[in-house]
Formats: structure tokens, sequence, C-alpha cells
């Protein structure tokens, strides 16, 4: 990968004044871009036209094009688990589904019948509890990829749920967690939903297990679990051992990775939430996405756009953040959920032939709802040393119509911020302002180096299709970092070595094991913990 230039040209990049660079004063227009749902304005990234036109031709040079064309088409790109990805196909229309998939996507079509009737059945209390009860309340039971997308979409889109069914999401396997859950439920109106593609997920079948004891314990009827409990999962043999009805479990495939498959079954609990229409007003979002990602010129493409900015961030001004700020209480939870898409799957080091990469990959991502991240550590954004990019996200219209004065505040904080961060403050600057003697002291305090590079995406408003054009959006830049830095984005070994080694603690707290690989450091702490609780 090329992308590194000379020293002397990164410097210079570098020191460059990001405010220059609207000398041209078409800059704000030639560099922002429109799509159906979103609006992406990157002029205050530290690059110019002419650097810009070489990444794009370098994507290029790289046929990013082809592998677009392959993803979308069913090859197996991610070649270390020999698997085909097509999250995309769940949010296509059932003729493209038949063009990829063949005879398989009679399956996925009846799955999302099955899933649509499930929801119409609860929502409109045809379906009821081994009590007779309508459900008031749906329980989730996950991790990772089964947790975190619909963690955010339930939030972003909660002016869309029903106020006669709540929906929690159980993940941590933290005990504390499961009691604070069970608290706030009746057993005899709950709906639990598990999500595990194997079924053997620890924490996912730990609480899966102590939920399943609650509810018997309360109602009395080994019915309670053929009656109240769904699965999605690709292991029929064990989900059914578990007590769940087969008619209770919906597939998933191995061609939807985890942290993309809220677009399959595992969208069932925001679908009972929002209802099917509004389920598939965020899947029709998310396929307006795919269509511009794979029919858009690179030069207009918002996807690649994104993910060059990034990469010349990342790889030539040698960045290693990145700051996700949503301007919006309903995506709250969308910093987190992007740490999972991008770091697990960017987060590597080798090529996607084995070989070690001689370049950095995925940043480091973390943020904050506007406006409480301008108390924290914008801070440090401002004063440090360290320049940290960022992505600012609002919405343009207010989620409610109660509070507008609230959101314009909202909004000029985040459009500030993203001003503040470019321009800086200089010394002359605050010598300027502060003019008195008695407060000259203060200058050196109140100089901010600015020059920080950002994205700012807006959204019409929050609704159905904004929110998955938004998730599909971020999916496909992290497609086109992953395959131009070449590496697998499809895979998460080092989440399965976490796994392993869980197990192997496990079985010595539980006296099942004294042999160990473990460090003494480790061993000492597995005692200690031992000690405490005899």
């Amino acid at each position: 990968m090329d992308l590194l230039n000379s020293p002397s040209f990164v410097q210079s990049v570098k020191l460059r004044r990001i405010i220059d660079l609207f000398h041209d004063e078409a800059r704000g227009q030639s560099f922002a871009l429109k799509m159906s749902q979103l609006f992406l304005d990157y002029s205050k990234q530290n690059i110019s036209p002419d650097e810009l036109s070489n990444l794009i031709t370098w994507a290029r040079d790289c046929r990013l094009n082809d592998s677009i064309d392959a993803m979308f088409s069913g090859e197996k790109i991610n070649n270390t688990e020999e698997r085909a990805v097509l999250h995309t196909l769940l949010r296509a229309p059932s003729e493209i589904k038949y063009a990829v998939l063949g005879e398989q996507a009679q399956e996925v079509l009846q799955t999302e019948v099955n899933m649509a009737s499930i929801v119409d059945d609860v929502r409109q209390g045809k379906l009821t509890s081994c009590t007779g009860q309508k459900f008031t309340d749906v329980l989730v039971i996950g991790i990772g990829g089964s947790y975190y997308g619909l963690k955010v979409a339930l939030s972003a889109l909660s002016q869309y749920q029903t106020q006669h069914l709540n929906v929690h999401v159980l993940s941590n396997v933290d005990g504390q967690a499961v009691a604070d859950k069970l608290s706030r439920l009746e057993a005899k109106s709950t709906l639990v939903i598990v999500i595990s593609k194997t079924f053997t997920t620890q924490e996912t079948l730990l609480n899966a297990h102590s939920v399943k004891q609650w509810m018997l314990d309360e109602l009395k009827t080994d019915d309670a679990i053929s009656r109240q409990w769904f699965a999605v999962s690709s292991n029929l043999t064990k989900a059914t051992q578990f007590g769940i009805n087969e008619n209770s479990i919906l597939p998933m495939w191995d061609w939807v990775g985890g942290r993309f498959s809220i677009w399959s079954a595992v969208g069932l609990p925001l679908a009972l939430a929002i209802g099917n229409q509004n389920f598939e007003k965020f899947k029709l979002g998310a396929y307006e996405m795919d269509n511009h990602f794979q029919q858009a010129d690179f030069s207009d493409n918002m996807p690649v756009l994104m993910a060059l900015l990034g990469i010349w961030n990342r790889n030539v001004l040698g960045y290693h953040s990145l700051a996700v700020l949503p301007y919006e209480h309903s995506l709250r939870a969308f910093p987190g959920y992007l740490q999972q898409i991008d770091m697990e799957s960017n987060g590597k080091s080798v090529s996607i032939d084995g070989e070690k990469l001689s370049w950095a990959t995925a940043p480091i991502i973390f943020g904050q709802e506007g406006t409480n991240g301008q108390h924290a550590f914008m801070q440090l954004m401002h004063q440090s040393e360290d320049i940290i990019p960022a992505d600012f996200i609002v919405s343009l219209k207010p989620s409610t119509k109660a509070y507008q004065e609230h959101h314009k505040v909202l909004v000029a904080n985040c459009f500030a911020q993203s001003e503040a961060l470019m321009q800086g403050v200089t010394l002359k600057q605050v010598e300027e302002e502060l003019k008195s003697e008695e407060t000259l002291s203060l200058t050196p305090h109140k100089v901010m180096k600015g020059n920080t590079p950002s994205n700012t995406l807006l959204l019409e408003s929050i609704t159905p299709e904004s929110i998955g054009a938004l998730f599909a959006l971020y999916e496909h830049k992290i497609f086109v970092q992953g395959t131009l830095w070449q590496l697998n984005p499809f895979d998460q070994w080092g989440v399965e070595l976490g796994k392993k080694l869980s197990s192997s603690v496990l079985d010595i707290i539980n006296g099942k094991s004294t042999q160990s690989h473990l460090s003494t450091s480790s061993i000492q702490l597995i005692n200690t913990f031992l000690d405490a609780n005899k």
C-alpha cells in the first residue's frame, strides 16, 4: 500500500491549517455530498482536492469495484472461514435474493414471513403467555453482534415503539445485571428471545438458564418455556434440548456475521418494538445506501469517501483515534456499536493472505453523546498535543416538537464544536482578547491548537429509513477500509481466544481442573477469588 509519502510531505500537510483550505470559496459545497437520507460535509478534513483525487485513483487501482461486486454477488470473501458475506441480501428485494442464493432464497423469505407473523401475533395479542395473558415485555438474551445493533436501533427508534410492549436486552453475564432486569418483569407476561448462532456462547447460555429457572419458579409449569420463548440460532438441536419449541426457532446463516445480523431474524426484537412496517422501512433505508454504494462513482460515494478520508488520517497523517460524536440522545449508544463493528472487523495486523501488515489499520473508536462529551474528553481534543479526528452526527429536525429550542441549542453546539476543533485559538488571538496585564498570564492556558479534521453527518430526521442508512453507511465504510488495508474484516479470532481462556479459568474455579498454562498472576487472582468465597 503505497500511501505513505515522504516525511517532508506528511509534515507539510500536518502543519497546513485546514482553515486555509477554505480560501477556495467553493470548498464547502464541493466537499459535501447528499444521498436520500443523509448529508455529509467533509470539507473540514485536512486534505486538498488533488490529494483526495489521488486517493480515489488509488482505490480504483486497488480494484475496489471488484471487491464490492464480489461481496454483493456472494463470493466467499471471508476466506479464513470460507464464507460469503451477504447481510446486504437480507434487505434486498426477493428477486435479488433468488439471483444470488438460488433455492436457499425460499428459506430466507419464509423466515421473513414467519418473523412478521410473530410480530403481528404478539403486538395484536393473538399470541399469549402460558397463563393466557398478553405480553407486556420482551427480554432479549444475547451478546456481541446479538446485542449491540439491537441496543442502538431500539434506542434510536424509541419514538416509534409501542407503549404496550417494552423490549429489554440482557447481555452482561454479571448476576446483578440479571437481577436488575428480572426485577422489572413479570414472568406471566414476558416473552423471551435467545439469540445465539451456535447456542453455545457461555455468557448467553448462563443468562438463559438463569432466566429459565426464574420463569419456571414463578409460573410452576414447563409450558412456560415452550410457549413464551423464541430462539434465533443455527443450532436447532441445542435450542430444542434447552426446551424451546422447534417451531419457535428462527434460523441464522453462516453468510451473516453476528455484528451485521440485525437485518436477519436477529432483528425480531426491533420489529416487535416498532412494528413490521417500520422494520421494513429500516431495511429499505439500508438498501438505498447499498444501491448508492454499488452505483455511485467513488468521487460521489459516501461510504468510499468516508473510508478514504479515514485511511488518510490513519495512514498518512498518523492519527490513532476517531471520536464519534452523535448530538442526538437517541443515538447515544452508537459509538459503542461502532467500537464493535469497526475494531472487531479491522483491528488486525495480518493480511488476508496471512502476511504481517506493515501499516496501521483500525483506529481506536470512542465517543459520547453531545453535549456531554464537550464537558468530558473534548477538553483533551482541544488542548492536548494529540489530533483526534471526529465524526459529528446530528438530525436537522428534532425528535420531539415539545422542545424545539433545545434542539436549536444542540445543533448550534454540534456545528460550533466542529468549527472550534478546526480553527482553534492562537496565542495572538488570546492576547488581543485579554489585553489587560492582569490577565495576560492566562494566555498560554487559553490557546487551542485547532487543525482537527472532522466529518459532519446530517440526518433529515430520526426515522427508520435514516437509521437504516446510517447503519449501512458505516458497514460499507468499514468494508472498504478492510479491503484497502488488505485484511479480512469478517472474522474475529481474537474474540475466540478470550472465550477459550475463560473456559479454562472457570474449570479451575469450579475444581474441574488443576493443571493450567496460565501465568502465576492469573493463578494468584483465582486463588484470591476462591479464598474470598469460601
